[in-house]
């Protein structure tokens, strides 16, 4: 069983062996985890993931297929199911970039809610960065380095500098995997001049970062969510140390990409088959931030939002 202590709680509001759910409705996957509370921690009972690609569902005019709102509704009945003995103040359930930018997004929360069981906040960019570096820093030792805090998801990435629990600067861009592959890839021809035009393109949005998040002003870099872990998967499976990411490693995997020229049509261990789809667009999101904020070695993080989430519920803050 897996457990963690958040850092930094000084009192808690839930008595032992309380049960707690966060799901995260992203714009790739729809996650759900679940666990109880034991003398301040979290322990893990069980985790679910789907992958409905939500961020794919936006039209021209930002709204939501009804396709793309029934795969949803159809995923959030199945976590529905496993979370109708747990007590209102025990779940916190979060939309991320996709509902922040869907013009019908109340059409699809309205049923999502009924189906869940729980209502769904759409957070802000700000705040869901703030819930990935609590939920990378619970999976940290205490520190006071300086950390920069990467999640590169499906329609955003978040960029947090911080030491300790504290953070000092937040950012959400809309840039990600899936609207990536969507704009640069939009039918897996990953080619040389489709790769520098995407990771020019993401550069062109990211810049703004350099600001706030040059190497002068952090000392370790962590990557949290679906792009780096499937990235550092593929390495460590063709043999690269595992845990973290090079610049070594992400040329080394772009020569690969570009040898295989077409996604789906190319096998790669360690590279599940819900990731083929929009690696292109994740890499090049990737390869975009090492080269603007001068990142030579990013870390592999084992947290991210849902456990901010979790850290909030045992805070007794949701």
């Amino acid at each position: 069983m897996l457990c963690w202590h958040p850092l930094s709680i000084t009192t808690s509001n839930m008595q032992d062996g309380t049960r707690l759910a966060a799901v995260d409705l992203g714009s790739n996957s729809f996650r759900l985890e679940i666990g109880h509370a034991a003398d301040g921690q979290f322990c893990r009972l069980d985790y679910f993931k789907e992958t409905v690609r939500l961020g794919n569902g936006l039209d021209e005019q930002s709204r939501l297929t009804l396709q793309a709102m029934s795969k949803g509704w159809d995923c959030l009945g199945r976590f529905g199911e496993r979370l109708r003995a747990f007590a209102p103040q025990a779940v916190s359930a979060v939309a991320t970039q996709t509902l922040r930018e869907a013009s019908n997004r109340d059409a699809f929360l309205s049923h999502a809610n009924e189906l869940l069981g729980y209502p769904i906040q759409t957070i802000s960019g700000d705040e869901e960065a703030r819930l990935i570096y609590q939920g990378v820093v619970q999976a940290l030792p205490d520190s006071t380095e300086r950390r920069l805090v990467i999640d590169i998801g499906g329609r955003s990435t978040e960029l947090i500098v911080g030491s300790g629990a504290h953070t000092q600067h937040m950012a959400s861009y809309p840039v990600g995997s899936v609207v990536w592959s969507m704009l640069y890839f939009p039918d897996g021809d990953l080619s040389a001049s489709a790769f520098a035009v995407a990771e020019q393109a993401a550069k062109d949005v990211l810049a703004a970062a350099c600001a706030t998040c040059s190497p002068q002003q952090w000392d370790v870099a962590y990557g949290s969510a679906g792009t780096v872990n499937a990235v550092v998967d593929v390495l460590s499976a063709a043999g690269w140390p595992a845990g973290h990411v090079s610049q070594e490693g992400l040329d080394w995997l772009l020569d690969k990409l570009l040898l295989a020229n077409r996604a789906g049509q190319f096998s790669m261990m360690g590279l599940r088959e819900d990731r083929k789809a929009i690696i292109g667009g994740g890499l090049s999101v990737l390869r975009a931030l090492f080269g603007l904020l001068g990142i030579t070695r990013l870390e592999q993080s084992l947290g991210g939002l849902r456990h901010g989430l979790l850290m909030d519920l045992l805070r007794g803050k949701a």
